[in-house]
């Protein structure tokens, strides 16, 4: 039986000043890899003290040795060439923009571990049980040849089998908790996303069980394992923007019973996820981590519009089926979200504070 957590959040945290001066510098060549390191150790022990002193009962380093949420593998893994993608970004800031991004340009060799060094570390400093996010396989893309790769499907197999060795040691040395980011199980769910994917050859709904298969996947050694196994949904996160809007309708059936996790962290801060019906669709034994505290605006929630929404969850999965966190991690990117480092604690506090209310 994996353990249960009322209390959660995804995974990043808000950098410091110090360590994006000195990822910037290292960028510019003007400090060693040692130094760099250095200095993240540093903010990692204090963010950890900064979650042991607000109750959080999982802790994570606050992605702090990545430059986004999606970086480990590029760091990792020789094979990625730059390019510019078109991302239809809604919200302050939004509409289409030319993002710079990195996709597989030739045959991927991997030349070190995804997260040994993460655990490592969180594995000697963390105050409890620590959690080590993952990126989904569906998020990496084939580039600018198709020699190596010559169909999606191909290079999914390819991830799949460096993220499985991955979970495999993780699970070996012990890490407690493995989630899986993906928010591209939400790119059907608004019509207009849906009309973009498809002029790029994608089925939707064929790719919510690709991807529910290739998750099960990844985690499969953790199968057995007392690992608390999670997978984490959002509508897209950077600097307060988002990509999609709507329910879970279209996909909560497959995605919920298809998927072999222990949890699923699901956004619910905005009205643009829709209600708690799809929630009916949950077996019994898998807990929903209710995203209800925005990371994208600094305003606070009201306690009692959280457990008033609590309240309307349990309608549809039991209330010991039920935990909370923030809809998204605080900075998917290292620039973060528009939210001061006063505003993350006062949120993590009162997600905490909540959820010692509901579930003691």
């Amino acid at each position: 039986m994996a353990q249960q957590y009322h209390a959660d959040h995804v995974g990043s945290l808000l950098r410091p000043a110090a360590l994006l001066e000195a990822r910037a510098q290292y960028a510019a060549g003007q400090i060693s890899e040692e130094e760099l390191r250095r200095v993240e150790d540093q903010a990692i022990l204090e963010v950890l003290d900064l979650q042991r002193q607000i109750g959080v009962p999982i802790y994570t380093d606050g992605e702090y040795r990545r430059h986004s949420w999606l970086t480990a593998m590029n760091d990792a893994v020789e094979g990625f060439v730059p390019e510019h993608i078109l991302v239809p970004w809604q919200g302050p800031g939004g509409g289409l923009s030319r993002v710079s991004t990195q996709v597989v340009g030739r045959k991927l060799q991997q030349r070190r571990r995804l997260h040994g060094h993460e655990a490592a570390f969180l594995k000697a400093h963390a105050p409890g049980p620590f959690k080590i996010t993952i990126p989904s396989v569906m998020m990496y893309k084939p580039g600018l040849t198709d020699a190596s790769y010559p169909t999606r499907a191909a290079l999914r197999d390819e991830l799949i089998a460096i993220v499985r060795n991955e979970v495999r040691l993780l699970v070996e040395e012990g890490v407690p908790y493995i989630q899986i980011d993906d928010p591209s199980l939400t790119l059907g769910l608004a019509a207009q996303v849906r009309e973009f994917m498809r002029a790029q050859g994608i089925d939707m709904d064929r790719w919510v069980d690709d991807a529910s298969a290739a998750n099960n996947a990844c985690l499969e050694p953790a199968a057995n394992a007392p690992t608390v196994r999670a997978l984490h949904i959002c509508r897209g996160n950077s600097q307060g923007r988002w990509l999609v809007s709507g329910g879970y309708e279209p996909i909560a059936e497959r995605v919920f019973n298809l998927m072999q996790v222990d949890r699923f962290l699901l956004e619910y801060d905005s009205v643009r996820a829709g209600g708690f019906e799809p929630l009916r669709f949950v077996p019994k034994g898998k807990t929903v981590v209710l995203g209800l505290v925005s990371t994208k605006v600094s305003e606070l929630e009201s306690q009692d519009d959280l457990l008033r929404r609590i309240e309307e969850a349990a309608k549809y999965v039991p209330l010991e089926q039920l935990a909370l966190s923030p809809q998204c991690g605080f900075a998917t990117v290292s620039v973060g979200h528009p939210l001061t480092h006063d505003d993350q604690r006062r949120k993590l506090e009162l997600v905490v504070d909540t959820a010692a209310k509901v579930w003691g």
